[in-house]
């Protein structure tokens, strides 16, 4: 006796999610808005594949023993690994790379689409998600840096989030360098201890200038009591660092941000310079009317890519939210991003300077969300022509009836199931929340009448009838009209049925 043969058990793969319609209605029209500050600025799109080369994304090397070091990669048939991309500014810099010949920079360009990590999923962290970037490719110049920002503060505001509830922080990775090797920990031999520096630092809105202390320091144990081993500083080294990421110490103008950094690290050259760079910054954004209330310089901003050779910014919301274990915090980072001097070199052997930041789609919705500015796309259910004969002859007028409403610009369908089952279609409908059945039997065929069922106003009044012998005689909402008024007459009643949700809204 054979075995039963067991069903295959539908499963989504973790770290992945199904999309709704609204969910992509809702994200197509925040896109839209977003895409019309970036055209505004002058930047055209273009577009990468989701597949790259493994050693042309830069960040993951291909590895025969770990291909799947933080990407997803297959190898091809000639023995080469692919990877799926992890962000999309390599992917770019390979783009640039490949046509730079052709291509007129400054290439002022923006894309967006899905990006992939190979890393554990958890709560509000997934493997793929969406990516909006901007970039200039080919400008050396700090004023490019400014124009990120302002397009940053823009497309915040055309999404409806007021000043005083974003904010676009600015640092620079040369300050980062230079007081690296102000403190002691310059050198080859100290990369690590500069990247555990960095990684501290950049987890000053989770834990607080005395957690970030204890990550210079010693280490830091969670409530799990999971301990976390810090960069080993002293105490002095710890004091100057804790000091310089302080926004508080300093008033934000391009000269006392330069004297704040001169005062703490003795006019040491480089951080000196690199501070001068940001009051530059500061100066042109002020200069273009964007104040300290939409850009502000920011010691405490590091950004964790290591491509990064400049001036790094993040977008950061104001308001608090309530995170998963049921704590206030202030929502935080939308986007970011910085300059990139050495991704196209890397395949050309040029200087080819670059610069741009990248907008997490999922996390700046659910900002929205929270704010209460996130569009919901009200996109009406089609008209449904009902089938009350199967033959083909009146298969083919139901057909004809509902070309004839799409050519009207109607959303319409006619129903495809069991036809002989008529309150399943009416059922179908219903769930269907579609505005309008059509129906047309042969009596009313032979009179060159249909019958036109609003279903949203019979929804309405059925609410209102407390018996069936009520309901039978008054078919609510129900009219017949000469075939020829059918367009008109639907019009009519979809606009009815638009003005009474927009008077709904308004109340």
């Amino acid at each position: 006796m054979s075995k039963k043969q067991q069903k295959l058990k539908a499963r989504l793969p973790r770290g992945f999610v199904d999309r709704s319609a609204e969910d992509i209605r809702a994200t197509d029209e925040m896109l839209g808005k977003i895409r019309k500050v970036y055209e505004r600025y002058g930047f055209d799109p273009v577009e990468t594949p989701a597949f790259e080369y493994t050693d042309c994304l830069g960040k993951f090397l291909p590895d025969t023993d770990r291909p799947n070091a933080g990407v997803f990669s297959v190898q091809d048939d000639d023995e080469q690994w692919m990877s799926l991309r992890y962000d999309l500014t390599a992917p770019l810099a390979r783009h640039v790379s490949e046509n730079i010949n052709e291509i007129q920079l400054p290439y002022r360009t923006y894309r967006a689409g899905w990006v992939f990590r190979n890393e554990k999923p958890g709560p509000g962290r997934f493997r793929q998600f969406m990516q909006f970037d901007a970039d200039t490719v080919g400008a050396p110049g700090v004023q490019a840096d400014a124009e990120m920002c302002m397009m940053m503060a823009d497309t915040m505001e055309a999404l409806g989030i007021p000043r005083g509830q974003y904010v676009i922080r600015v640092n620079n990775r040369k300050v980062l360098d230079g007081v690296m090797e102000a403190i002691g920990l310059g050198g080859d031999e100290n990369a690590e201890r500069r990247l555990t520096v960095l990684r501290a630092i950049d987890k000053l809105d989770k834990f607080g200038i005395e957690g970030v202390r204890l990550l210079l320091g010693e280490g830091r144990k969670d409530e799990s009591g999971d301990f976390t081993r810090g960069a080993g500083l002293g105490a002095i080294q710890i004091d100057m660092l804790t000091k310089l990421i302080d926004d508080q110490n300093y008033e934000n103008d391009s000269k006392s941000f330069k004297d704040h950094l001169d005062y703490i690290f003795d006019s040491h050259p480089a951080v000196s310079a690199a501070g001068a760079e940001i009051g530059d910054l500061v100066k042109l954004v002020q200069s273009a009317g964007y104040g300290i209330d939409r850009i502000v310089a920011s010691p405490s901003i590091v950004r964790g890519l290591e491509y990064y050779t400049g001036m790094v910014y993040e977008a950061e919301l104001l308001f608090d939210v309530t995170n998963e274990k049921g704590e206030v915090v202030q929502f935080g980072s939308v986007g970011g991003g910085g300059r990139y001097d050495g991704l196209v070199k890397r395949f050309t052997g040029r200087d080819v300077p670059a610069t741009g930041f990248s907008i997490g789609v999922s996390r700046l919705m659910t900002a929205l969300k929270n704010l209460g500015k996130l569009n919901t796309v009200n996109v009406v259910a089609p008209v449904l022509v009902t089938v009350m004969d199967g033959d083909t002859d009146a298969l083919g007028r139901y057909q004809k009836m509902v070309q004839a409403l799409r050519q009207a610009g109607i959303r319409a369908e006619m129903y495809q199931g069991n036809w002989k089952k008529f309150g399943n279609q009416l059922k179908y409908a219903d769930r269907r929340n579609c505005p309008i059945a059509i129906i047309q039997g042969s009596d009313e065929f032979e009179a060159g009448e249909v019958q036109i069922k609003d279903l949203i106003e019979g929804k309405r009044l059925s609410e209102e009838i407390t018996d069936n012998v009520t309901w039978r005689e008054s078919r609510p909402a129900q009219i017949q009209v000469a075939q020829n008024k059918l367009i008109e007459t639907v019009k009519a009643i979809l606009a009815s049925q638009a003005e009474d949700r927009r008077r709904t809204a308004a109340i």
